[in-house]
């Protein structure tokens, strides 16, 4: 049970189901009276660290949106997929694992054309409720097929002890992956930005995401734009699933569901279709996540409905999203 609001002399209290009484604004001042600099530090990192993952996981959700105006669903089971071909890639067959890291983002790119051309394509002309209804059974499919090949039993990312060793800043403590992501994540953005604003499939994947038709009618080819789409997107989600199963090891036919999630809400309250925007609310949540445990540790157990009340709370004043556009239906 969520903890239930009341009011006793002015104050803004929470009171827990035991009976527990929180003033949440008395809490917040005495643990930012109590909390070192170096404890913040170390938040804040995290929190960067966390919101990386989640803007790269993000970027695919909304490029496929700003393509074909549909959820690709199957998106946080690709990243799942990504670990499990990262895990066997390094544990079963020995594989140095950055040759793995290669090798799982090609695989994943082709995981992507293969979900895109067997159940999107087909459906291109379709309703938008059949393409919907496509991508949740893909994501069903993807999850029961995992859950046959690798059981349900919970594997451990192997250790790549480069990335999960603890280097010391100050007196701050840092794992090497929590430096690494965020250096990542905007080296992946930087090239995105160029591939989507300076080269010619760059113009043509924006120019289908204005007018679909009109691009198909110029001559632009509406399959390869999609695919390539998709290979990038998917890309962005192997390399996403192989930090994030370095910075939480744990391996499951279910990984990619709340993750996803997350970095869905992500795109969404960035403006969903819009690259940077999906950055940003990646960004908001990942901070805003570590942040509210750090500053309120009886909410912990809370800490994935804040990336639904941020929903809520930018979508009932900017329901575009942050960097969203208004679009107009055409008739």
């Amino acid at each position: 049970m969520l903890p239930l609001p009341s009011e006793e002399e002015g104050a803004f209290i929470f009171r827990f189901p035991g009976g527990e009484k929180m003033d949440f604004l008395t809490q917040f001042f005495q643990v930012i009276a109590n909390m070192s600099a170096a404890s913040l530090a170390q938040h804040i990192v995290n929190g960067i660290s966390l919101g990386s993952l989640y803007a790269l996981i993000a970027i695919g959700y909304t490029m496929v949106y700003g393509i074909l105006l549909m959820i690709n669903f199957a998106h946080a089971d690709i990243v799942m997929m990504a670990c499990y071909f990262a895990f066997f890639g390094i544990t079963v067959f020995h594989i140095p694992w950055y040759i793995t890291f290669v090798g799982v983002i090609v695989a994943t790119a082709a995981l992507g054309v293969v979900i895109e051309r067997t159940a999107y394509r087909p459906l291109r002309d379709a309703p938008k409720n059949s393409v919907l209804i496509s991508a949740i059974g893909a994501s069903f499919l993807l999850e029961n097929l995992a859950n046959y090949l690798f059981s349900g039993r919970p594997l451990r990312f192997p250790d790549i002890p480069l990335l999960s060793q603890t280097i010391t800043v100050g007196s701050v403590q840092i794992q090497a992956i929590c430096l690494v992501i965020p250096v990542i994540t905007f080296i992946s953005l930087l090239v995105l930005l160029h591939i989507v604003n300076h080269t010619k499939t760059g113009m043509a994947m924006r120019a289908v995401s204005k007018d679909y038709e009109i691009a198909r009618v110029m001559g632009v080819n509406i399959d390869r734009v999609i695919s390539i789409t998709f290979i990038i997107g998917s890309s962005l989600a192997a390399i996403g699933a192989f930090m994030w199963g370095v910075r939480y090891p744990g391996i499951t036919p279910l990984l990619g569901v709340m993750p996803g999630l997350k970095c869905f809400i992500a795109a969404v309250i960035g403006g969903i279709g819009n690259i940077k925007g999906a950055v940003i609310g990646g960004f908001i949540l990942g901070l805003g996540e570590v942040l509210i445990v750090a500053f309120f540790p009886q909410l912990s157990g809370y800490r994935d409905a804040f990336a639904f009340i941020v929903l809520i709370i930018i979508l009932f004043y900017k329901p575009t999203g942050l960097l969203g556009e208004k679009t107009t239906e055409k008739v």
